[in-house]
């Protein structure tokens, strides 16, 4: 059983839109979307406070609502200890690069960030709209210095977390030096599209938290969610680099392993067990068959996605999510790279905010992620 709340675990992911518990009569998940017109709110004791970095430049996409969905998820199963404690998470929401808008670390008030997916070369200064390798998008490089300095704030801060998928670990990833982005040519078929693979390493067998994720995955293998142009090709950082290397691209399910990385820890948290800043060019947070048909026609129905958008992710819907023993895959993955780093910090920030309003819930607690996760 992959990670859910127990409303979706009894009744099905079609709950989420009809009977969500963190949006019940508490309401326990508040959204915020910071822009020049609604600036950021002050901090308050009664919000635990999360960070999405939206690198998707308004176009649509399934990625930014999942992370969202996974949000209420993870809430959902406490929101009678919310209740309780009169304490809501705030998710604030902020459109980097099409509004320029990014967020200055403050420690102590901003829990956990996860960073999105989205299209364009990730060199902002390269997107101008016409040539091919920015997707048509046409963007002002203005965010990259403050966005640099944000990531630096992370990283210097042992009590924040930054998940980082796609587009944003590609970011990371340059920012850190760890490895630059080379656009797929021919030899490996352009933009790498559907379910596919990549190889877990002698690193991810040593970790803590992703050892249980290859010693479950046939021949180290995971089955990943794939949409992008561009690799990440490692570069030397010399013995002493401050990341690890735990996944890496296969060329097709089933065939030889490359060179491009795929899945990269660059901070541990302080016990040592889960990663704290990491990333993954894949998306683990499209939790599957379920999730990624709710999301694709309430999109479509809304009027938020294109025809041709549509019915391309329609296809891989049709085509490559229909086997049922690469679902389960899938939502095996998503529970190791995604919904399980998420819920452990998360869970450790409300279980530090319940301890410093007095109250005790012992059922509110980060080791409760490996008792979550098939294993």
């Amino acid at each position: 059983m992959p990670i859910r709340c127990e409303i979706k675990q009894r009744h099905g992911a079609e709950q989420c839109f009809h009977h969500c518990a963190a949006l019940g009569q508490w309401n326990a998940v508040e959204f915020v979307a910071v822009s020049a017109e609604r600036p950021l709110p002050p901090p308050r004791d009664d919000r635990l406070e999360v960070v999405v970095l939206d690198m998707h430049h308004r176009r649509p996409s399934l990625g930014y609502d999942s992370i969202l969905f996974a949000l209420r998820d993870a809430i959902c199963d406490f929101t009678e200890p919310l209740r309780l404690a009169q304490l809501k998470l705030r998710v604030l929401a902020y459109d980097v690069r099409h509004d320029l808008m990014v967020p200055k670390h403050e420690a102590g008030r901003f829990l956990l960030y996860i960073g999105s997916g989205g299209p364009g070369h990730l060199d902002p200064r390269l997107n101008d709209g016409i040539d091919p390798v920015s997707q048509g998008i046409q963007e002002n490089p203005a965010w990259l210095q403050p966005y640099g300095e944000l990531l630096d704030s992370i990283l210097a801060d042992r009590q924040t977390a930054y998940l980082a998928i796609c587009h944003s670990f590609g970011l990371l990833c340059m920012h850190l030096g760890a490895a630059a982005p080379a656009l797929r040519g021919e030899d490996k078929g352009g933009k790498s599209s559907g379910v596919l693979e990549v190889q877990l390493n002698g690193s991810a067998g040593r970790h803590p938290w992703f050892s249980h994720l290859k010693r479950l995955s046939p021949g180290g293998r995971i089955r990943i969610l794939d949409n992008r142009f561009y690799d990440l090709l490692p570069t030397d950082g010399g013995a002493d680099q401050p990341w690890e290397i735990l996944a890496v691209e296969t060329l097709g399910v089933g065939g030889p392993i490359g060179e491009a990385i795929a899945l990269t820890e660059f901070a541990r948290d302080q016990k040592g067990v889960m990663p704290r800043v990491y990333g993954a060019n894949f998306h683990p947070e499209i939790v599957g068959r379920e999730r990624y048909r709710l999301i694709l026609e309430e999109q479509y129905a809304s009027g938020r996605a294109t025809d041709e958008w549509y019915q391309e992710r329609l296809k891989i819907l049709h085509e490559d999510l229909r086997d049922e023993e690469s679902d389960r895959r899938l939502q095996l993955n998503s529970d190791y790279t995604f919904l399980g780093p998420l819920r452990f910090h998360l869970y450790r920030g409300l279980r530090q905010r319940l301890a410093a309003l007095g109250l005790d819930c012992p059922a509110v607690h980060e080791d409760r992620v490996f008792e979550q996760v098939p294993g």
